[in-house]
């Protein structure tokens, strides 16, 4: 077991550990580390704790410091000098005339680099745009180009939820998101509807995912054979999936047909052990809908 501490340097940015060495370090402190690009300034998310050898990336390097008010001090000049980055690097764009758009400028802590985002379509050719900036800033310039949700992360927003993105407030990394996610939950394959501010479809859709697949386990399908317990036989029309009342086209004794709503627990049924696949029509509809 090796004693930590867990870093972020961005708001909803990836944890990284680091040993505290000698200092007496609390949750909400701020401290400088050394990392992969050099000094930096980071917020103590995770107070010392033991984890696992195979948990941590070696060699963990030390806590170089707590941060003093000189140290904040630098980071809120560091903060007006990337406003100012941000412009000068946006009219050098623009007379190399490229096509890329320009996210955010960051400088690490000790100045030793400046750091520029970006989006674009595809590979962009940038060497004399470098040469540009390395003559104005004198230090070490990297270009970054990143995709649209890491845009959306940098930038924030508000969701149609009506709260601030899950992507820029909490989340530190991205999960895989996929269409059948939906089409498990129940919900329309529009996708204006499941789809977020980055255009890609939404990050919370994970986050019930495991609900769902438990009690759809447990439920039958849309067109399933059902029989009720009053001796009925159906076929399923539609379900409520969290309250688990299904409603079914059921025969009665005179050959006609009716609609009931009832209870999971009151029909027969092949359980439903696979997981939702989104068919062929429902994949072609929601590419019409994404080209309109």
């Amino acid at each position: 077991m090796v004693k930590v501490i867990g870093v972020r340097f961005r708001t909803a940015g990836k944890i990284y550990f680091f040993a505290p060495g000698r200092f007496s370090i609390q949750q909400g402190d701020h401290v400088i580390v050394e990392t992969a690009r050099g000094v930096e300034y980071g917020r103590v998310v995770s107070g010392p704790k033991e984890v696992k050898e195979e948990e941590v990336v070696h060699p963990l390097k030390s806590v170089i410091r707590i941060a003093t008010e000189q140290d904040k001090k630098t980071v809120e000049k560091n903060k007006e000098k990337e406003k100012e980055a941000f412009q000068i690097c946006l009219e050098k764009i623009r007379k190399h005339e490229l096509e890329m758009k320009l996210i955010d400028a960051e400088y690490t802590f000790d100045n030793n680099k400046v750091l520029f985002y970006f989006t674009a379509d595809g590979r962009i050719d940038f060497r004399e745009l470098v040469k540009d900036l390395a003559a104005v800033f004198r230090t070490r310039i990297e270009l970054r180009q990143i995709g649209v949700r890491d845009e959306t992360k940098i930038r924030g927003g508000i969701g149609i939820c009506g709260r601030p993105l899950c992507c820029s407030t909490y989340l530190s990394e991205f999960s895989a998101v996929s269409i059948r996610m939906a089409k498990e939950q129940n919900l329309s394959l529009n996708p204006t509807k499941i789809s977020g501010v980055c255009g890609r479809l939404m990050c919370c859709l994970t986050n019930e995912e495991e609900t769902y697949e438990e009690l759809n386990s447990k439920l039958p399908s849309v067109g399933d054979a059902v029989t009720t317990l009053d001796g009925l036989s159906g076929t399923v029309q539609s379900l409520s999936i969290l309250r688990k009342l299904v409603k079914v086209i059921v025969t009665l004794e005179n050959d006609e047909k009716e609609i009931r709503e009832y209870h999971a627990d009151e029909l027969r049924f092949k359980p439903r052990r696979r997981k939702q696949k989104v068919t062929k029509e429902e994949m072609k509809k929601l590419a019409e809908l994404e080209k309109e």
